[in-house]
């Protein structure tokens, strides 16, 4: 409402969006003292309340205020305000105790350590000078500390360490950076770290600088330490030390797959690597994720083991964003130490990423020579964020995680309250109710008890600060998915009948649907390329063309089937792929090909009697397994020791010959929607046969694949006329193939959807489910 011209007035104003935890409420005193208004802000469960008094220009220039300068953490999506009669009160404005009420509002992700702490941190005038926990209301933990909501300092982990006086003279002081910022603490009042050898030498574990010192020492000596970060365990060494680093690849048992590294500062990254400036930007932002960046060859003087990410072309690198890492990589006048450690998860292959104390000292006995933990629990789990940008500057998120949850997304459509339980790799679970919808943090893969039983605590501690509680549960349609028996199990207990069964591709479709913003009335052509899926005739699909919106989807086209030997265990085979692919197309097994020669005469004939016999041979259409063949066929990879192994191998030999020539491997179009690899596969074995090296092939694999992609498209158009692609699905982590099928599909009158916020990979999936089952009127159950 407008407020009268003259004369003092009184508005109320709701707050909704991400405004709790970010400083707001401090912001809000320091305007209306500024501007010297009366009333009062504070915390409710829909967001802040604010009630201001004063004259009617003061008043309009404070919510002018409000809406154009929120503190740098806050997101405000709404503000509701409504005049009140004046009460006369004047000269005070407080801060009210937060009233816990139902309702529902917005807590901000974890953010990196300010300039403003750092700074104290490194001054040895500071009462905080080498503080491992120093915070204030622009940094620091919020969603791994946040055990409840509305947010506040008896409903997080630091409920335990009450706050010395100057701390709670800070607290209370409304000019102070840290005026109720929930986790201040301090050296006489805050959480401790402590180191303990798994040796364990010494008296007693070191604590708080002896700690940091003896574990920068552990570093400098090749040792591995496990260090406890905000969202969980990190196992971490010196990058640069070929046997420590060699030490904690044989002990994680992490084959050839890369591990991240963190540098000291942005300087030393560009030594390592090549950075554009959007690089950068995501580097260095509050976020702090894992950004994936060309190697620079040869390093600026700094040269990393080849262990830490052998054959690739890329590293995943993070700066740090916790104080503790900061001070693991020394203070001014600190004895020199490694300025590039590798930080990988803290857990063995397969699990979840260890957050428990305890847990730690058994989960990771055997990986850790020691372990420099501290006594602040952590509510929630929550992995490093992982994404690379592309050359136009945008993102496309590999893993979303710390930085990103729990800031919700805002939906085009809105649905029931649901819960959407993901998939059975890279699984992460997603609630939504009215238009926005919430995802957890990225769990990972759920064969492991311990997986499992981290979900049912993430999806705890989500619905504890969303405040949703599903009447609805959806699940991937696979029978034997861990994740769907999950999704049983939760649907059980919250009385919401049986999971609504989600197809997989159709979920990757819907995803990018909602990222976009699209609110279904017109279908769109999803181009879902993955590794696996459960199909509608009970096959492995992934190589998928579908019509579709979220009521439902027509198979349109898809990859040619052919003999997946041994089911998803023969994925770690590549050349069985190959050899497979090859049967399915009618080329023969010359013995010169490197698929051949990489497997042996019983090999070959115990695979060539279950082709013939089609015994353990599980049709697939997947997009992703056909990759893995070519891998193969190429001589780039022939046994995956990790997941998208020889995918990845792929691209990586296709980047060195990507601008060599234009020569694309043609496939074929069957008149039923097959796409059918036969003829690329017989031309890639016929450049082969010329000499043609391994890179020069991948490279025309990939483009070939692109051009399928857009010849199948433009006949989804004319049989339908739809215009609008989603490109969706783990094998458009690929960045060359995403960038040569963006770039031709533009190029013919497309309108391209690429995955950003939202991963393309099964760590977006849940999204899907969330927009299918939530939106619906009738739904498939079991």
């Amino acid at each position: 409402m407008t407020a009268p011209a003259t004369g003092p007035v009184r508005r109320r104003l709701t707050v909704r969006g991400t405004v709790q935890g970010v400083g707001f409420r401090p912001h809000v005193h320091r305007l209306a003292a500024g501007l010297s208004l009366a009333g009062f802000v504070g915390n409710t469960g829909d967001g802040v309340l604010i009630e201001v008094e004063g004259p009617a220009g003061e008043v309009d220039r404070f919510c002018a205020l409000l809406a154009e300068q929120p503190p740098p953490l806050a997101a405000v999506t709404a503000v509701a305000g409504e005049d009140l009669p004046a009460t006369g009160e004047s000269g005070t404005f407080t801060i009210r105790t937060t009233e816990r009420a139902p309702g529902r509002t917005q807590l901000p992700p974890d953010t990196a350590t300010c300039a403003d702490c750092l700074s104290e941190l490194s001054d040895p005038a500071d009462r905080r000078h080498r503080h491992p926990f120093i915070t204030c209301t622009h940094c620091g933990p919020r969603f791994t500390v946040a055990t409840a909501m509305p947010y506040d300092r008896a409903v997080t982990t630091m409920a335990g360490f009450p706050m010395c006086p100057p701390c709670a003279r800070e607290y209370g002081d409304p000019a102070d950076r840290r005026f109720h910022a929930q986790p201040v603490a301090c050296p006489d009042c805050g959480p401790g770290l402590t180191l303990t050898p798994a040796d364990g030498s010494g008296a007693r574990p070191a604590r708080d600088a002896e700690a940091v010192a003896a574990a920068r020492a552990l570093l400098a000596a090749g040792r591995i330490v496990a260090v406890k970060g905000v969202g969980g365990y990190h196992l971490a060494c010196d990058a640069t030390d070929a046997q420590a680093v060699g030490a904690l690849r044989d002990r994680k048992e992490r084959g050839g797959k890369a591990f991240a590294v963190m540098c000291a500062d942005l300087a030393t990254a560009e030594r390592i690597a090549l950075l554009s400036d959007a690089e950068r930007t995501a580097l260095t932002s509050a976020r702090r994720p894992i950004v994936l960046l060309r190697r620079r060859t040869p390093p600026d003087g700094l040269r990393l083991a080849e262990q830490v990410c052998p054959g690739s072309p890329h590293l995943g690198v993070l700066l740090p964003y916790t104080p503790v890492h900061t001070l693991l990589f020394g203070l001014p006048g600190d004895p020199p130490g490694p300025r590039v450690l590798v930080m990988t998860s803290g857990n063995r292959s397969g699990e979840p990423i260890v957050t428990d104390d305890s847990e730690a000292l058994t989960r990771l006995a055997g990986l850790a020579d020691a372990w420099l933990t501290h006594d602040r629990p952590i509510a929630s789990p929550c992995d490093d964020s992982l994404l690379r940008v592309r050359p136009d500057g945008t993102e496309q998120v590999v893993r979303r995680s710390r930085g990103y949850v729990p800031r919700p997304l805002r939906l085009p459509v809105p649905v029931r309250p649901t819960l959407a339980a993901g998939g059975d790799l890279k699984n992460v679970l997603c609630l939504g109710e009215g238009e926005h919808a919430w995802f957890g943090p990225h769990i990972g893969d759920m064969g492991e008890l311990a997986a499992l039983e981290a979900a049912d605590r993430a999806e705890r501690h989500l619905a504890r600060l969303t405040g949703v509680t599903p009447r609805l549960v959806a699940a991937d349609r696979h029978p034997g998915y861990h994740s769907t028996a999950r999704a049983r199990r939760s649907a059980s207990r919250l009385g919401a009948g049986a999971p609504v069964l989600v197809q997989h591709h159709h979920a990757h479709v819907a995803s990018a649907m909602a990222e976009h913003g699209l609110d279904g009335t017109t279908p769109v052509i999803g181009v879902a390329f993955d590794g696996t899926g459960y199909g509608d005739d009970r096959t492995v699909w992934g190589g998928e063309i579908l019509l579709a919106d979220y009521t439902g989807y027509r198979r349109f086209a898809h990859l040619t089937p052919a003999p997946l030997p041994g089911g998803d265990a023969g994925v770690a085979n590549p050349c069985r792929l190959a050899l497979a692919r090859l049967w399915a197309a009618g080329l023969p097994w010359t013995p010169a090909l490197p698929s051949v020669m990489a497997c042996s005469d019983v090999e070959k004939a115990v695979l060539r009697r279950q082709l013939e016999r089609q015994a353990a041979c599980v049709p697939t259409s997947s997009m992703g397994r056909l990759f893995d063949a070519v891998s193969s066929l190429v001589g780039v990879c022939h046994r995956a020791g990790y997941e998208a192994q020889a995918a990845m191998e792929l691209e990586a030999a296709a980047l060195e010959a990507a601008g060599d020539d234009a020569v694309a491997h043609p496939f074929g179009y069957g008149t039923r929607g097959e796409i059918d690899p036969a003829p690329a596969l017989a031309a890639l074995l016929a450049d082969q046969s010329r000499g043609t090296p391994a890179a020069v092939l991948a490279a025309r694999f990939h483009r070939g694949v692109a051009r399928a992609v857009t010849e199948i498209c433009r006949r989804a158009r004319t049989a339908t006329g739809l215009t609008t692609v989603a490109l969706t699905g783990g094998v458009f982590v690929n960045a060359l193939l995403e960038e040569e099928c963006t770039a031709l599909l533009a190029r013919d009158g497309f309108t391209v959807l690429r995955h950003g916020e939202v991963p393309p990979n099964d760590g977006g999936l849940a999204l899907g489910q969330l927009m299918v089952a939530g939106t619906a009127t009738n739904h498939e159950t079991e």
